[in-house]
């Protein structure tokens, strides 16, 4: 295989792990352990 075509399907691997790790603590079970800062500081 190329080097060019293991660089660029690397690079895409990353890019969809990192988004989906951002979409399960955004959206997951973890999402309950964010604490909002805007709610938090009312004035």
């Amino acid at each position: 295989m190329e080097p060019s075509v293991v660089l660029i399907i690397s690079v895409a691997a990353a890019v969809i792990a990192i988004t989906g790790w951002g979409i399960y603590i955004s959206f997951g079970p973890p999402s309950k352990e964010l604490a909002d800062p805007y709610e938090d500081h009312e004035d």
